[in-house]
Order: structure tokens, then sequence, then C-alpha cells
């Protein structure tokens, strides 16, 4: 396959409605306690009114280098839900916030707020973890979605402003500095700017960040120098710049490592220059460091980063549960990089990962009544690891809150008279296909429910073609168009079935994925899971609390062919499909206050029930675990 020859665009956001009763009320409780928290938290820690300027060092709340990027995602929050939910209320408080943001920006368009106050004198001279250019970026992606839902460019024109001022200092040329952030975000954002404003400018600056990372000599050896540093500190501390891939140029990278937030924003961005530029290079590279990620270092619940230490990834099948990291901003961004694969090529291997990252590594991240958030999404606990209200380093609450209230941007692509259905969610899109106006509604109980109706309403019949995922874990999926069945085998492509035909107002599809229990069972070298099993329903994957059981989890052992059943109960943690089954609990009889006996242990017949990984933690404290011993 040629460089573009299956490109798509995702449908604009404002021209999706979702109304399921799953992501719906989600996307409510975002919108008017989760967002409208998020502010009053950023204002009581110094995060807003820190861009008045006005403040000194020292008093107060303690300024971190991340603070502005914690209000630009929440601006991006607020962008991206008056696209859908119109609020006058919420749209004046956005004003006012973009109107302090554009008053710290400083003549010659630079915009920081910690440098410009706490270290004015260092500006520019520690891209290795001074992260300046990752803030820059985050301002970036805001503007554009303010500018998307308002119309209005103040705040895109600060924007411009700064990155203008970033493009005469960064870059090849003469007497400019040949740096690059130690946080990639930047390059993302820029593609964003380019596409916002037609100005190539911004896209060969971001391709400019891409192409000189990893380069020798290192750019952060020389500014560790003239810092008067030795530079073998932060070599160590960063294997050698692996922490933010930037060991080895990005062509040349073959395995994902390093940070992993950091990795899901580079290659999101090297994903959306393959589409600007048809760089093979890129492609090769962004494809097999997604191999790798996906069949080697990917969590069951689509987290990744398997380790506190740096964050993010270790050696292949390293995927521990208890100690997990799996940050939330990390599956963010892996639905990020998947989105933008997606568009790249229609393949449901990228479809599949990001409704496996959206359903459990990043739901999973909020609690129900959305004011509580995890930073690490855990497989496992020993029942001290819960939510908490805000966080110093607050990157993970406001990314949640920008990703859902875009949701409904990942559900549908086209592209001339073609369509693509990524996500099977009730609501529906209004399309241009070739200059017709086209609208398909998708009626669904999904994820409880695996039966999917899509109408198609059009005021004149027309030719088009439309694509319908058929999800890697749907085994024994059924299709029919307008009351006929339809072979899916000879229609199926990368895992979507297409359906080409003269399509008029009425006309229907109706797709059915069963959704049985299945046991899942890791690859035998990842040694954490060896010899257990985990249970999935459809799209998502479950655990066991100990509320629910009558043992702590993990003595709870899952007979290889114990009868399992699923059923719905609507007054548990907002309503879920719970799995309910037979199993053994081991006790502590015959230990008598010893460690370690000889005989054989006791089990006892039991009843469990599991429940979505997502609605963890939010009743009483207690054990859980994702991965159950197998035996008896």
């Amino acid at each position: 396959m040629s460089l573009g020859e299956e490109q798509f665009e995702f449908a604009a956001l404002e021209n999706v409605v979702i109304d399921d009763a799953f992501w719906a009320p989600r996307m409510r409780v975002n919108r008017e306690i989760t967002i409208p928290l998020q502010y009053d938290r950023m204002k009581a820690t110094g995060r807003i009114d820190g861009f008045d300027l006005n403040w000194t060092p020292g008093e107060g709340q303690r300024r971190h280098q991340y603070h502005d990027s914690d209000v630009a995602k929440w601006v991006e929050a607020v962008s991206c839900s008056l696209m859908t939910h119109p609020d006058p209320k919420l749209d004046a408080l956005l004003n006012e916030v973009v109107d302090l943001i554009a008053g710290a920006q400083l003549p010659d368009g630079y915009l920081n707020t910690y440098y410009s106050v706490m270290e004015p004198e260092n500006r520019w001279t520690n891209l290795y973890d001074g992260h300046e250019l990752y803030q820059a970026g985050h301002l970036i992606e805001a503007a554009v979605a303010h500018f998307r839902a308002t119309g209005k460019t103040s705040l895109l024109d600060v924007a411009r402003r700064y990155a203008d001022y970033i493009d005469r200092v960064f870059g090849p040329e003469p007497g400019k500095k040949r740096g690059y952030c130690g946080h990639p975000e930047i390059e993302l954002a820029l593609v964003k700017l380019y596409r916002a404003t037609g100005s190539d400018r911004y896209l060969k600056l971001s391709k400019y960040f891409v192409d000189e990372r990893g380069r020798q000599p290192y750019y952060y050896d020389a500014e560790a120098i003239a810092r008067g540093q030795d530079p073998s500190g932060q070599r160590a501390k960063s294997n050698s710049y692996e922490y933010m891939q930037a060991r080895i140029p990005i062509r040349e990278q073959r395995e994902i490592a390093g940070h992993a937030v950091m990795a899901m924003y580079l290659y999101s961005a090297v994903s959306d220059l393959v589409r600007e530029f048809g760089d093979e290079g890129l492609s090769s590279a962004c494809h097999h460091v997604w191999n790798n990620l996906t069949s080697k270092r990917l969590y069951v619940h689509g987290g990744v980063g398997s380790t506190r230490s740096n964050e993010g990834f270790t050696t292949d099948y390293d995927l521990p549960n208890e100690t997990a990291y799996a940050e939330t901003c990390a599956a963010i961004g892996l639905v990020f990089w998947a989105h933008r694969m997606l568009q790249n090529d229609c393949d449901s291997r990228y479809s599949d990962v990001m409704e496996r990252a959206l359903y459990n590594g990043f739901l999973s991240s909020y609690s129900l009544d959305g004011t509580r958030f995890f930073y690490e999404n855990r497989l496992a606990s020993l029942g001290n690891h819960h939510r908490q209200e805000w966080f110093w380093c607050a990157c993970c609450p406001p990314n949640y809150a920008r990703l859902m209230a875009s949701l409904g941007q990942y559900v549908y692509s086209c592209r001339g008279t073609e369509a693509a259905i990524h996500l099977y969610v009730q609501g529906s899109v209004r399309l241009d296909m070739s200059g017709r106006g086209v609208t398909l509604r998708q009626k669904t109980k999904y994820p409880w429910e695996g039966t999917v109706r899509v109408s198609v309403e059009t005021e004149k019949p027309l030719v088009f073609g439309l694509r319908l995922r058929i999800p890697g874990w749907a085994r024994e999926a059924m299709l029919s168009v307008s009351g006929k069945q339809v072979d899916i085998e000879e229609r199926l492509r990368k895992g979507y079935v297409r359906i080409e035909r003269e399509w008029s107002a009425g006309d229907t599809v109706e797709i059915d994925l069963p959704m049985p229990v299945e046991r899942v069972r890791a690859h035998p070298d990842v040694r954490a899971d060896f010899g257990r099993v985990g249970l999935q329903r459809g799209p998502l994957v479950y655990c066991l609390e100990e509320i629910d059981n009558p043992a702590p989890p993990h003595r709870i052992i899952l007979p290889e062919n114990s009868k399992i059943s699923a059923q719905f109960e609507s007054g548990l943690l907002d309503g879920v499909v719970v799995i309910e089954g037979d199993a053994l609990a081991a006790d502590d009889a015959g230990w008598n206050e010893g460690l370690y006996i000889a005989q054989e242990r006791a089990l006892k017949p039991c009843k469990i029930k599991a429940i979505p990984y997502y609605a963890w933690d939010n009743r009483q404290p207690g054990q859980m675990i994702v991965w159950l011993t197998v035996g008896g």
C-alpha cells in the first residue's frame, strides 16, 4: 500500500451527537462536575492566577514547571465541550481565563509563567527537563480548540505569536538553537496549528523537531556544558536519552522505550507527519514501534508503562500488576496515537487498541462521580491504591477532561464517498460525501449488548461505501443490510466489513457482535500472568474486588471449566454487566500461625463476582485483582 491510499479524516466533533446510556452520562458528568471542579482546584492552587505574573517566588502555592499546561488542557476541555453543548456561563469563564493567558504573553511572544517570573534568565537553557516547549504545545492545542469552538482568534493569535517566536529561536539555520524538547508535545501541536491556519512554517518546525531528535552530538550534552554542568549525570539518569526517545534518530527506532507519555505524544506527531509528507522512513519506524508495543509491552486494559522508575517501559513482556504504572496520560496518549494511525490506514488493529484503552485504561482513571482521579492504573491492589482529588503534578485530570469532551471525534471517519464507523456508540453523525449530506444514526446498548443498528438518512439516493469495524474480540459476528444477510468474510478488509451500494433514506445496517464471557491468557513470557486468566466481555476487561467476593481476590482460584455467566445489575455502579461463576477459595486452615506447610492447601467452593475494571475503587476500600489463578 502506498502512503495516502487509505487516508481518512475524522468527523468534526460538532457534527457528532452521542446520546447513549453509557458515554453520554459520563460526558454530562464531565461537563457539569469535573470541568468546573478542576477550575476550582486550579484556582485554589494558583495555576489560574499565575498568569497575571504578579506573584513573588516562594509566596503561596509552590509553582511547578507543568502548571501552565494544566490550565491549557482545561481550556481545551471546555472548548471541546462547548462545540457540542453550548453553555453561556462556561463560555464566560473560558473568556476570563483566555484573557489572563493572553495578558501573560511577553512582547517578544514568549509565554511561560514559571520562567517569566522565577527564572527569566534561564529561558531555553534546559530543554532536557525544563519543558518550555511542552508547555507551549499544550497552549497551541488549546488555542486551536478554542478557535474551532468559538470562532474567536483571541487565543489563536497568542499561540501564533508564540509559535512564530519559537520558529525564530529553533531550527537548523545559522544562529538558531538546534534543540528539541525533552518532553515531546509541541510536535503534534504544531501540526494542529498548521491545519488551523494553513501556514506551513508550523508544519516545517514540527518536522524539524522530529528530525533533530536523537542526532549526535546530543544537544542535551551541549546545553549542559553551557550551563557549567557535566552531562554524564543526565545521561545516566535517562539511559543515554532513551528516556525521552532521543538516544537515536526517530527513523532508526524499532522498539518502544523510555517515558510512556512522551513516547505516545511523539509517535502521534510522527503519524501526523507521515500523513502530511508521505515520509516512508517515519512510517516504517512508526509501524515497527507500534508492533513492538502492541505485541510485547501493552497491558490488557490498554495501559502503557510498566514501572514508576522511569514512568515508562522496561523490557519485552515485563508487565507487573501490583506495581504497574500505566499512567492515565499514557493511555490517553495511546488513544491519540491509535486514532492517528487509524486515519492513515483504516485497519482494526488500531481501532481495537483505541477501544481497549478507552473502555478500560482511560475510563478507570476517574471516579463515577467525576471528582477523583487515578494517576496510575494498576491491575492489582492490596486495598491501598485510591483515586485522589488532585495532584501537585496534575497532568492527568485535565487530560481526562479534554479527551472525554472530545470523544465524538473518535467514532467516525470519512473520505470522498466513503464513511467508516470505528466505535459503536448510540448517536449520530453528519457527513459530507463529496458535497452531499449524509446522516448516520446508531442505535445500540453497547458495550452491554452487541447489537448495533445503523440507519442512513440522505435527501437523494447516493452511492457510497460504508465500513464497519468487526472487533477482534467478536468471534461470530453477523451483519445484514435492510434485512438481507451479508457474508462478512467476503467483504472483510483489515478488520472492517465494507459495503458499497446506492443508499436511500431508510436503509439500515444491523450488526450483531456476540459477547460471551471469555477467559483471556497472556503470552507465556509475561511472568506476572503465567498460570492466570483474565475475564473479558466485549470490549471490557473485568476484575474482582474484595467487597463482592468471599475471600481476598488473590486467594481465589478459577477452575478451567467452571461455569461463568453474565448479567446486568442496574443498581450497581451506575448499572453494569457483572460476571458471576463457580470458583474455589483457599483458606488458612492448617497453617497454625506457620508460614509454610507441606500438606495440600484447603480449597472451598465459592461463588465469585467480577465487575468491569473501569468501575473499581468506587465503593469501600479493599483488594482488587485482574488476573486470576487457574487451578483446582
